[in-house]
């Protein structure tokens, strides 16, 4: 594939394919991760323009400066101002160590293997959920929930995420769902812990529990099952884009 012009060792096949689905933002913080990772812009050149990037990639200019300002902050890339101005490869590309140190091929098999089960347990949590008459009280604290897990601060933010996960398991109605669905979800974190916390993306993973809250709420199961599979996805793509 032909590099860009200007842009030395960039290939367009793997950066400016468009983004696709309900995770813009985390698709293209995972498409400029693998190209930055991958070395095909390597550290010190220069991105395309940010209007010629939003293009390819087919994303608004406000997903892509996001993106860019989550990466800029993980210490992956840096925007300069002037005539040369533009965002770059930092010169030193962080090295993240992945869950207890393991060797590559290994973490994406544990990325592989928790992301399956996950996808497995949390949507059918999800349809299960909704396909149940819910008494009052568990409407009421599946709101409060989610109430809590979108005020919550940064240093609560996983555990009330958690909580939210794991209730909607209790909701679906099977004693033994929750303790895998807690252990499924500790592997999850210990893969979380090892990639950067971006604000973008909390704000869009709360707005997509809001969406599987009011699906379970109203009864809708597949509209609970599709609004879960679409958000765990987006954990997928950064998961993947940081950590393979």
């Amino acid at each position: 594939m032909a590099d860009l012009p200007g842009v030395s060792g960039l290939d367009s096949g793997l950066l400016l394919r468009p983004v696709s689905g309900s995770n813009a933002f985390e698709e293209t913080v995972q498409r400029l991760l693998q190209t930055v990772r991958l070395g095909l812009v390597a550290p010190g050149e220069r991105l395309p323009s940010e209007r010629d990037l939003a293009a390819q990639l087919n994303v608004s200019r406000d997903t892509l400066r996001d993106a860019i300002a989550s990466l800029a902050e993980a210490g992956y890339l840096v925007s300069r101002r002037g005539r040369y101005g533009g965002t770059f490869v930092t010169a030193v590309i962080p090295t993240l160590p992945g869950p207890e140190g393991a060797a590559p091929a290994l973490v994406s098999a544990a990325i592989d293997d928790v992301l399956t089960l996950r996808d497995i347990l949390e949507i059918g949590a999800a349809r299960a959920a909704a396909s149940r008459v819910l008494p009052a009280a568990e409407r009421e604290l599946l709101w409060a929930s989610l109430g809590a897990a979108r005020e919550a601060s940064p240093e609560d933010y996983r555990r009330l995420d958690a909580r939210l996960h794991l209730y909607i398991g209790e909701l679906a109605g099977s004693s033994l769902l929750v303790p895998l669905l807690a252990d499924v979800r500790m592997r999850v974190n210990e893969l979380l812990d090892s990639i950067p916390s971006l604000g973008p993306n909390i704000a869009h993973s709360d707005a997509q529990h809001e969406q599987i809250v009011l699906a379970i709420l109203s009864g809708r199961a597949d509209a609970a099952a599709q609004a879960m599979r679409e958000h765990l996805a987006g954990t997928a793509l950064l998961l993947r884009g940081f950590l393979e």
